[in-house]
C-alpha cells in the first residue's frame, strides 16, 4: 500500500529572507490605492494641532489611512476599527502594525478631523480630476433622508411649543394682574405702569424684581404666587424661549439630537411614510464619483441647491457649467439662481412630463393652454372671452423668497355652456398666473428636450440613485452614528471617500494598479530566484558535489 504524502507546512520551511506577511496582500487590493493617496495628500494644515512636548502622538497620516479605509470596508464603529488593527491583516498593513485604541480613533476622528475634513475631501476630488475620473463642469444633484442615531420618540414640535407658551404666558399675565390688585387694594405703592400684552422671561424677571421691592409685607397669598411664578413658570418660560431658538425655521427636533429634524423616511416594506429624526444629505456626483457633500435640516430639496452650490465654489473655487437634477428642484428661485450663476438648468419642473402627454395638451381650459396677448396682456377663455388683469400679488416661499402673481378675471361667466368644465366658482373664473416662471420653465423645457438634455436625463438616474443605492443598500448605511450637524457632515464626507475609493478600485484603466503590479510582481520574481539559487547551492554543498582546498 502507497504511503500517504502530506505537503510541507510553509512555517517550518527554511527561507533565506524571513517571511513579510503583506506579500499576500495582492498588488490590485484597495488598501494599498489608499496608502498611495493618502500619501500625496497635504497635511500641513492637520499637522498644525499638534504642540510639541509631552509623550509621543500616533502620526495623523497613519490615522487617515486607517479611517478611510474602515469607512471604505463599511467598518464605522471606533472599538471595530481598533479590533480590526489586531486581527486584519489589512489594517495591520494600513496602520504599518500600529495598534492606537478606539478613543485614540475616535478623538482624532470627532476633535481634529472635523475641521479639516471638507479640504481633504475636495484634494481627493481635485485628484480624481487630474486622473481624469471625473470633471468639475457639470454635477447631478440629488439628496436622500438619512436617519440620526437620537432617540425615534423623543421630539419637540414648533406649533405645540408656541401653543403652550401662549397659554403659559397668558397665565402669568392673569397672576401678576391679580398681585397688582391685591398691592393697591392694601394701599401700598402703586405702579404707574402698566402690564406688557406679551411677557419674556426677561420681562417677567422685571416684574417680580419690581414687584419684590414695592411690597413691604407680602401677604400668605402674594408670596404663595410670587414663588409659583419664581420656580415654576419662569423656567418653563425660559425653556420654551430655548426651544424655538433651536428649532428656529424648522418644525421639530430631536431631544436626544438637536440638530436632527424630524422627516417623512419612505423606511418599511410597503414604503410607508414615516415620521423619524434624520437629515438631508445632498451630494452631486460625475461618472458615479461623488463631487461635492452638504447636510442641510430642511425636507425639502428646494431650499437646499443655494447652499449646496456655495459649497462647491468654496471648495474648488469654480462653479460648474451645468446642473442636472430632478423635479424637486425646480423652483423660480433656482432657475434664476443658475441664470445669475451662468450655469445651464437641466432642472425638470412639476408637470414636465405631464404636459408632454396628449391628455394637457388637448385640455383647453388649463391656464397653460389658455390663450394669451402679451400687447394686451389679457387670455382668452375657451368660451371666446377676455380675462383681464385684475390685481398683483406676492407669494412668499419658506425660506423667504417672493414671487410676483398676477390675477386675471372673465367679466361675466353666467350663462356659459362651458362653465362646469372650465371652473367649479360661485363667480367669474379667476386666474393666478406667475409670468416670470413661465419664463424660466420654457427655457428649462428647451434645454431638457435638447440633444444635450435627453443625454443628462438618462444619465441622472444612473448617477446619483446609483450612489444612495450603492450607500444605503450594499454598504447598509442608512442610520448615522454620530450626533451634531458637523459630526454628521464628518460622517457623510468620510464615507463618500470611501465610496470614492471603492470607485476607484473598480476602474480597469487605473494606470496606478497596473504600474504598481508590475513593480510588486517583478520584485517578487526577483526574489524567488535569489531564493532558489541560495537552496540550490547549498543543496550542493550538502551533498560534497564541490570540495574546497
Amino acid at each position: 500500500m502507497a504511503k500517504a504524502l502530506f505537503k510541507q507546512l510553509p512555517a517550518y520551511s527554511p527561507e533565506l529572507f524571513p517571511v513579510n506577511i503583506f506579500d499576500k496582500i495582492p498588488a490590485d487590493h484597495p488598501v494599498r490605492l489608499v496608502e498611495m493617496v493618502v500619501n500625496e495628500l497635504d497635511i500641513n494644515h492637520i499637522m498644525s494641532h499638534y504642540k510639541g512636548g509631552g509623550t509621543t502622538a500616533y502620526h495623523p497620516r497613519m490615522l487617515l489611512k486607517v479611517l478611510f479605509y474602515s469607512y471604505l470596508s463599511n467598518v464605522y464603529s471606533c472599538r471595530k476599527i481598533a479590533k480590526a488593527l489586531e486581527e486584519n491583516i489589512h489594517f495591520m498593513y494600513i496602520s504599518g502594525n500600529s495598534i492606537p485604541d478606539f478613543r485614540t480613533i475616535n478623538s482624532f476622528r470627532g476633535q481634529i478631523l472635523k475641521e479639516h475634513i471638507h479640504k481633504l475631501f475636495a484634494e481627493l476630488v481635485k485628484m480624481l480630476v487630474s486622473m481624469g475620473y471625473v470633471s468639475l463642469e457639470v454635477q447631478y444633484i440629488d439628496g436622500t433622508k438619512i436617519e440620526s442615531v437620537s432617540n425615534r420618540y423623543s421630539f419637540v414640535w414648533k406649533k405645540s411649543v408656541e401653543k403652550n407658551k401662549a397659554k403659559l404666558e397668558t397665565k402669568i399675565h392673569q397672576i401678576l394682574s391679580d398681585i397688582e390688585g391685591s398691592i393697591q387694594s392694601d394701599n401700598q405703592e402703586v405702579n404707574k405702569e402698566e402690564l406688557p400684552q406679551s411677557i419674556n422671561s426677561q420681562e417677567l424677571k422685571k416684574q417680580l424684581s419690581a414687584i419684590n421691592k414695592r411690597l413691604k409685607t407680602p401677604t400668605k397669598t402674594q408670596k404663595k404666587e410670587l414663588k409659583k411664578l419664581q420656580d415654576e413658570h419662569l423656567p418653563k418660560l425660559e425653556k420654551y424661549e430655548l426651544d424655538l431658538q433651536t428649532l428656529g425655521n424648522r418644525n421639530s427636533f430631536s431631544k436626544t439630537d438637536h440638530d436632527a429634524t424630524f422627516l417623512r423616511l419612505k423606511d418599511d416594506h410597503m414604503k410607508n411614510g414615516q415620521l423619524k429624526p434624520a437629515y438631508n444629505a445632498q451630494i452631486s456626483t460625475h461618472n458615479q464619483f461623488i463631487t461635492h457633500v452638504s447636510i442641510h435640516q430642511t425636507a425639502t430639496d428646494t431650499t437646499t441647491l443655494e447652499s449646496h452650490l456655495e459649497g462647491f465654489e468654496n471648495a474648488y473655487q469654480q462653479q460648474s457649467k451645468e446642473v442636472v437634477a430632478d423635479a424637486g428642484y425646480g423652483s423660480q428661485e433656482n432657475y434664476e439662481l443658475l441664470e445669475a450663476k451662468r450655469v445651464e438648468a437641466y432642472i425638470k419642473y412639476n408637470y414636465f412630463h405631464v404636459e408632454q402627454k396628449k391628455k394637457h395638451k388637448d385640455n383647453p381650459f388649463l391656464v397653460a393652454n389658455l390663450p394669451y396677448h402679451p400687447a394686451l396682456d389679457l387670455y382668452v377663455c375657451p368660451a371666446g372671452q377676455f380675462m383681464e388683469k385684475v390685481t398683483t400679488s406676492t407669494r412668499t416661499s419658506s425660506n423667504g423668497y417672493e414671487a410676483d402673481i398676477t390675477h386675471y378675471q372673465a367679466k361675466n361667466c353666467i350663462g356659459c355652456p362651458l362653465r362646469e368644465q372650465c371652473h367649479q366658482s360661485q363667480d367669474n373664473r379667476v386666474i393666478q398666473v406667475n409670468h416670470r416662471l413661465n419664463q424660466l420653465k420654457a427655457k428649462a423645457k428647451e434645454l431638457l428636450n435638447s440633444p444635450k438634455g435627453l443625454e443628462h436625463r438618462s444619465k441622472r438616474p444612473i448617477e446619483v440613485e446609483a450612489v444612495f443605492g450603492q450607500m444605503k443598500s450594499n454598504n447598509k448605511f442608512t442610520r448615522f452614528t454620530m450626533r451634531s450637524l458637523p459630526k454628521v457632515e464628518l460622517e457623510f464626507l468620510l464615507m463618500a471617500i470611501g465610496h470614492n475609493f471603492r470607485k476607484m478600485t473598480t476602474q480597469k484603466n487605473n494606470h496606478i494598479f497596473t504600474n504598481l503590479t508590475k513593480d510588486i510582481s517583478n520584485l517578487k520574481n526577483y526574489l524567488t530566484i535569489i531564493n532558489q539559487l541560495y537552496w540550490g547551492v547549498k543543496h550542493i554543498l550538502n551533498n560534497n558535489y564541490i570540495k574546497f582546498a
